[in-house]
């Protein structure tokens, strides 16, 4: 798979796209910061993430390259509803959303997830307890306007059809693909051999990852890679499939100079350099 990696002189941040993430609350600070990270990595020329006011102070300490955002919270320190307006007003500024790494089940975060799904005006990636709060009521994907890519893992995308993830591994491409042409979004079930599927039926298998990535916050870091190529301008499909490619193969770049065992998810975004290094040759 090729990227172009190539940069007018001319260039500035502004032509690079500006994604805006929502993700964390406390306890899961490390949620928001792979993402912001990852899509940094990834060639976003702008990355503003929205937070819970009460650990903004923690993110901004780690992320000097972020613009942050503190939003009203819940007593619990997860996003309030009150939120709703300014996450809508800078939505109007921005070229793509990442939505649910960290965002908590607290029930008025999961109203927020349910009031905002309809009203997305930009391409958006959906991941983690944002799918947890579609859940509740998967019929509000049939609201969402905007393009839409979700990033379950099998036990995710099991809650989400009702199901088992014992149904879900043994029926990955087909359960990918009907949830993509039933919904009408980009679905990419994450695990061995991640499936990405389009509305349209179209169905990739991805070839690279290893299971030294099966640990915590790699699934943030993907979610920070696709919102970047969104936000770039990769159509929905097409941002999916090369995010899932460049994030297995920082995988297995890690995986190779310290072995599967003691990989986490800091690994992957020490080695997207080289992945993308690797891609635009």
């Amino acid at each position: 798979m090729k990227f172009s990696g190539r940069r007018r002189r001319s260039a500035h941040k502004g032509d690079f796209g500006h994604l805006f993430i929502l993700a964390g609350a406390l306890g899961y600070t490390g949620a928001a910061t792979l993402s912001s990270q990852a899509a940094l990595l990834s060639g976003s020329g702008l990355v503003t993430l929205g937070i819970p006011k009460g650990v903004h102070d923690i993110v901004a300490k780690k992320l000097v390259e972020v613009i942050t955002l503190p939003l009203p919270e819940t007593s619990g320190k997860s996003f309030s509803l009150k939120a709703l307006p300014k996450i809508l007003k800078k939505l109007e500024t921005v070229d793509a959303l990442a939505l649910g790494p960290g965002l908590t089940r607290h029930p008025e975060t999961v109203r927020l997830v349910h009031r905002l799904l309809p009203r997305l005006s930009r391409p958006t990636v959906l991941d983690a307890d944002g799918l947890n709060a579609v859940s509740e009521q998967v019929s509000v994907l049939k609201r969402v306007k905007a393009p839409l890519v979700i990033t379950p893992h099998p036990g995710e995308m099991a809650r989400l059809i009702r199901k088992t993830g014992r149904f879900v591994q043994a029926n990955r491409k087909k359960v990918a693909r009907d949830f993509s042409m039933r919904y009408n979004l980009v679905t990419v079930l994450k695990g061995h051999r991640t499936v990405v599927a389009s509305p349209g039926g179209k169905c990739l298998i991805n070839r690279t990852g290893n299971p030294g990535m099966a640990s915590a916050g790699c699934g943030d870091v993907l979610t920070g890679i696709v919102g970047s190529f969104l936000g770039q301008g990769m159509p929905p499909f097409e941002a999916a499939r090369r995010a899932v490619y460049v994030h297995g193969l920082a995988g297995d770049l890690a995986a190779k100079e310290k072995g599967e065992v003691s990989l986490i998810a800091t690994d992957l975004l020490k080695h997207l350099p080289q992945a993308f290094k690797r891609v635009t040759k």
